[in-house]
């Protein structure tokens, strides 16, 4: 084994490049993370549609690739910034479409891109010690490696880490793509990817991968349960011996309210008591709620039934008749959308909801508000709750996944408690969670304690990252 260990980190999303959720900004911070540490480093993911548009990526080689019973063509692109290359694969049939996934062949497609990925790394003569596949889109890579490609000498050493960052998203197709993919029907069974009578990309990366990982120790030790499994907690408690959880950083530099040039008025640690609550009334201001020294409750978030929002319309009905205000920006689901929007006109004085999301505006709630409310159904890791801390806002939680790894309740340990927890989902236990922060609000050495405390809080992907390479080590023993 070289002394340097080398990674190919594939992703289907990374910031900036293409995102629709956590994963792509994990994409983005971890790599590098990686390589600050001494670890080589290249990232691989699709050549979505206008990528080659609003980034200068350079062509490299093409080369061909059977999947839906024809050759196709795959386009292999790069680019290199802070060090890092990342190898974008393209094929204008598969991925020059209006969104990323959602469509009837996305099994033909994904397969196409997990087919392109190791076929690519003959063609570069890049031979990694370990491949880092990330969720269903890039999971049929462990099955390819260790079933198709093993009698190669260039593959056979490769090991395989799959990192699963939700669950419910598996990537489950009919039984015809395996055809579609030139893939032998003896994969077809229980202890391959055979799910239901259908197959599951997601189950390929669990039971072909060497190690598998998720996002927090909570939400590994959840998804091996009926509750959080969806269909794959058996295959999971079968592999428990292989699963490991490392919660996710965030990037400090990157987020710094002393220096945030989204915020009104910019603070620290050591001003926020004077500095954050002026910036707090220049944001009731910006937005047309009064500006007075109320609890203010801020949501970031998807408008998602795995949010919560059901709790939190719950306890805006129970305590919008008080002395409360709340700020809330996401979009999803119209039927949340409306209801927010009601609530808004119904107290005008007391509610702002923006229905859209924009990065600026989220890193103003997470500045300005008391509290930040979570109370999520599950949550494999979750990083608003670590942007709240680092802004000031005390985050109010579901004890569930990373929200259980990274945030210690107040009441129960006022020693080390850095928020407000509680367990069951309904929206009766959320308010009185909401009660009992309160009562601390109007304490002020309580309160302003609580707000050092998680400003100084550290979930670092320096952090991360040395959890991810102790894993890689024990792979090349």
């Amino acid at each position: 084994m070289a002394d340097k260990l080398n990674v190919l980190y594939v992703s289907p999303e990374i910031v900036p490049y293409a995102a629709t959720g956590g994963l792509a900004d994990v994409a983005e911070a971890l790599p590098y993370a990686l390589m600050a540490q001494n670890v080589e480093t290249t990232r691989v993911m699709p050549k979505f549609k206008g990528i080659s548009e609003n980034f200068p990526i350079k062509k490299s080689f093409s080369f061909i690739v059977e999947a839906g019973g024809k050759a196709n063509v795959a386009d292999v692109y790069y680019l290199v910034e802070g060090g890092l290359t990342t190898y974008f694969i393209g094929n204008d049939d598969y991925f020059n479409r209006d969104t990323f996934y959602g469509y009837d062949d996305d099994g033909e497609r994904f397969g196409f891109f997990c087919k392109a990925t190791l076929e690519m790394l003959m063609f570069l003569d890049l031979k990694p010690d370990i491949i880092h596949l990330n969720d269903w889109q890039t999971a049929l890579i462990g099955l390819l490696l260790k079933e198709e490609y093993s009698n190669l000498d260039f593959y056979n050493k490769i090991k395989i880490i799959f990192t699963i960052h939700n669950l419910q998203y598996q990537g489950v197709f009919e039984r015809d793509t395996l055809d579609a993919l030139n893939l032998s029907p003896r994969y077809f069974k229980v202890e391959a990817i055979e799910y239901y009578g259908k197959i599951c990309f997601m189950k390929a990366g669990i039971v072909y991968g060497d190690l598998v990982t998720t996002v927090s120790k909570t939400y590994a030790n959840e998804i091996q349960t009926p509750w959080f499994g969806y269909g794959l907690d058996g295959i999971l408690r079968k592999y428990s011996y292989k699963i490991r959880g490392i919660v996710n950083g965030i990037y400090y530099d990157k987020y710094d309210p002393e220096t945030d040039p989204a915020l009104l008025l910019n603070f620290g640690a050591s001003n926020f008591r004077t500095q954050r609550l002026e910036h707090k009334k220049l944001v009731q201001k910006k937005v047309d709620l009064p500006q007075k020294n109320v609890p203010l409750f801020g949501v970031v978030t998807r408008l998602a039934e795995q949010k919560g929002i059901d709790l939190i319309i719950y306890a805006m009905e129970q305590l919008l008749h008080e002395d409360v205000q709340f700020m809330i920006l996401g979009s999803g689901d119209k039927y949340y959308e409306k209801r927010l929007k009601e609530l808004m006109e119904e107290y005008p004085d007391k509610v702002n909801v923006t229905i859209q999301f924009d990065q600026k505006h989220a890193r103003q709630i997470y500045g300005a508000c008391d509290f930040f409310l979570m109370p999520s159904l599950f949550e494999p890791c979750g990083l608003s709750q670590l942007y709240s801390l680092r802004y000031g806002a005390v985050p109010i939680v579901r004890k569930t996944g990373g929200l259980v790894d990274t945030i210690v309740d107040y009441t129960d340990n006022p020693e080390e408690g850095t928020g407000f927890i509680f367990k069951n989902y309904n929206g009766q236990d959320f308010e009185l969670s909401i009660r009992r922060a309160i009562s601390y609000f109007y304490n002020k050495d309580t309160w302003e304690l609580l707000v050092e405390r998680g400003m100084n809080k550290r979930f670092s992907w320096e952090n991360s990252a040395s959890h991810y390479i102790e894993s890689y080590n024990d792979l090349m023993q």
